[in-house]
């Protein structure tokens, strides 16, 4: 039996999967790891930390009685994206890494859009946002310039762990379509945008596909993990495209909706002009010469386990939302909108705050769990209609995430968004489209979606009720107006925040 490993780096933890032939994961381990914040809006991670709990995993699996490791044939990766691990001349951190959801940056967001002006999209497909990459370099230079002096090129995260395994430096186009240093569509970093900055054509790695040969294992890493030192490692990709993988989302028509503590609508794309104008990112996808357009609402999940902590912590997720299903669309006339920590897609604010409208004397906490439960996946909804407005056929999304685990959530996506609604029967998310990377990538398929058929397997599907989903568009509308009436109102209860 032969095997490769997916390996998940995430915010929190690593997660390392070992799958057969057969697309089964016949073991799994992970390990956490801290996150820093030193400041208010800061957020850093130790890369070493990274190296030292994928190892730890990688050994793990490799221990397993019932597996030999030298029947490990492959490695890839997914990783968080956009965060910077600069790298001085001996390839070294000069510092900790800045993550995706650190919020420093917002002066060199705009420093951005002044230099490049209409470019940045025309170039980059996306804004400037305090999550992506190059604001983060930029922040560097300004307030730590003796740290950016000594950097000499920079890495993502999981591209780091990956260069610790095998000594070499790459990136993906499907990460490195989050720094705003790559010409999406052309496939190359910008030499514009390098220029604008006063970067040298060195400082970023040289690009890759996702399912490209890296190289092979480092003998110490070998030793460290406990595989064979001729274990081959591929590139991997960005978690959203690697996530797209692992549900079969490699085919127009497919979408995937995500949803965890953020939540992600994300759609195939194989038309790399298709312009959105910004108000979705546009990400070189981890299938060859494709793309996605994608939405983010930030607090998805968040939303709902804030509302569990708040109102109900004794309970479990099945109590909370219980009676949720015996309600009819619109909560008995109860609206929220899921800005607790601002919002992404359509609105890139950092400020505006959450709300529920419409609240009488009526209402009982299970309306209040139905409204949160449909402002979320309005939120999401947004990003379904601004594809649908660009020309976009979303007709079959494949749910993942926390919305996944309630059928009542399920059937309401499907109401909501006006399209059939499929779970997964071995959800595994990114790591499994990291497997099935190393998989293509070490022969075993002819492409991606061959691998997909076998290794992706289709659960239950929610047909949109017609009736629900007549509802839910005027629903929809009075919930896009809630944003531009309350902007104001946040700006000034702002002041009296703690």
């Amino acid at each position: 039996m032969s095997y490769v490993i997916g390996i998940d780096l995430g915010t929190s933890a690593v997660k390392a999967l070992l799958v057969n032939k057969e697309g089964t994961v016949v073991a799994e381990a992970s390990r956490s790891y801290p996150l820093y914040h030193e400041r208010s809006g800061w957020s850093e991670q130790r890369p070493e930390d990274w190296v030292d709990a994928t190892h730890e995993a990688l050994r793990e699996l490799a221990a397993n009685e019932n597996i030999d490791a030298g029947a490990i044939e492959g490695i890839s990766f997914s990783g968080q994206m956009h965060g910077l691990v600069l790298l001085d001349g001996e390839g070294k951190p000069v510092r900790n890494a800045i993550l995706w959801n650190d919020t420093r940056t917002t002066e060199q967001c705009r420093e951005i859009e002044r230099v490049l002006g209409d470019k940045l999209l025309r170039l980059t497909r996306n804004p400037a946002l305090e999550g992506f990459t190059l604001p983060k370099i930029l922040w560097v230079r300004e307030n730590e310039p003796a740290l950016f002096q000594s950097a000499e090129s920079f890495l993502l995260p999981k591209d780091y762990v990956r260069y610790r395994l095998t000594g070499r430096r790459h990136m993906d186009y499907s990460d490195a379509a989050g720094t705003l240093l790559l010409e999406v569509a052309e496939k190359r970093w910008s030499d514009e945008v390098l220029e604008a900055f006063g970067l040298p054509a060195s400082f970023p790695p040289p690009l890759v596909e996702s399912h490209m040969l890296t190289g092979t294992l480092l003998p110490e890493a070998a030793e460290r993990s406990g595989l064979n030192v001729d274990t081959k490692v591929f590139a991997g990709g960005a978690d959203n495209a690697c996530g797209a993988i692992g549900s079969g989302i490699l085919s127009e028509g497919l979408t995937l909706c995500s949803i965890g503590t953020s939540g992600v609508i994300l759609s195939y794309e194989n038309d790399k002009s298709k312009d959105f104008g910004g108000k979705v990112h546009f990400f070189n996808h981890g299938k060859e010469d494709s793309f996605y357009a994608m939405g983010v609402t930030l607090a998805a999940g968040y939303s709902l386990s804030w509302f569990k902590k708040t109102f109900a912590p004794g309970e479990s997720y099945d109590e909370l939302l219980a009676e949720v299903g015996g309600l009819p669309p619109g909560a008995g006339g109860l609206l929220f909108t899921p800005y607790l920590v601002g919002e992404r897609t359509p609105h890139a604010d950092s400020s505006i705050r959450a709300s529920f409208v419409g609240i009488d004397g009526s209402h009982e906490r299970k309306h209040f769990a139905r409204a949160v439960m449909e402002g979320i996946t309005f939120s999401l909804n947004e990003s379904v209609d601004m594809f649908r407005g660009a020309g976009k056929k979303v007709e079959r999304i494949v749910s993942i995430g926390g919305g996944a685990q309630n059928p009542v959530w399920l059937q309401m996506q499907a109401d909501i968004f006006g399209a059939t609604v499929v779970s997964l029967e071995n959800e595994q998310g990114p790591g499994l489209g990291a497997a099935m990377l190393a998989a293509y990538g070490c022969g075993w398929f002819d492409s991606l979606e061959a691998c997909s058929a076998a290794f992706v397997k289709y659960a239950s599907e929610y047909v949109p009720n017609q009736e629900a989903t007549n509802a839910y568009v005027g629903l929809f509308r009075a919930y896009q107006q809630v944003y531009g009436a309350t902007r104001e109102l946040n700006e000034t209860l702002a002041a009296y925040r703690a």
